[in-house]
């Protein structure tokens, strides 16, 4: 019995839509990190310790990097986009109480919209 797998090609204009959900996902993503950089401003007024603040904005890069790695077609970036995701939100939760509705979207997002691009090219990630 002969398979027939399609193969994708990744040119931009053919995939308009995949990476039009990733940069999506990036320019929500920007809300969570712009609520770093306020708290980071306000950190003596609000008495966040300095070292969270290195622990957070290493997580923000780790996101943003699982997301050009999913660009790039690397199955470790969709594993590790999620992970990083629930991170950043566990992070603001324990240490500061705070419930991120941005990254709670952002993941309902890479849910909703970004699997349903990613699934069907899963055989061209790497």
């Amino acid at each position: 019995m002969n398979e027939t797998t399609t193969t994708y090609d990744k040119s931009w204009a053919s995939n308009r839509f995949f990476y039009g959900i990733l940069i999506f996902l990036a320019l929500h993503f920007y809300l969570s990190i712009n609520t770093d950089l306020a708290e980071f401003t306000q950190h003596k007024d609000i008495n966040i310790p300095t070292w969270y603040f290195y622990i957070v904005f290493v997580v923000d890069a780790l996101v943003l990097l699982s997301l050009v790695l999913i660009a790039m077609w690397k199955k470790i970036g969709v594993y590790a986009f999620p992970i990083f995701m629930v991170a950043h939100f566990l992070i603001h939760n324990y240490f500061l109480s705070t419930f991120l509705y941005s990254d709670v979207s952002v993941l309902f997002f890479f849910v909703g919209l970004g699997l349903l691009a990613i699934i069907p090219r899963w055989n061209t990630f790497k």
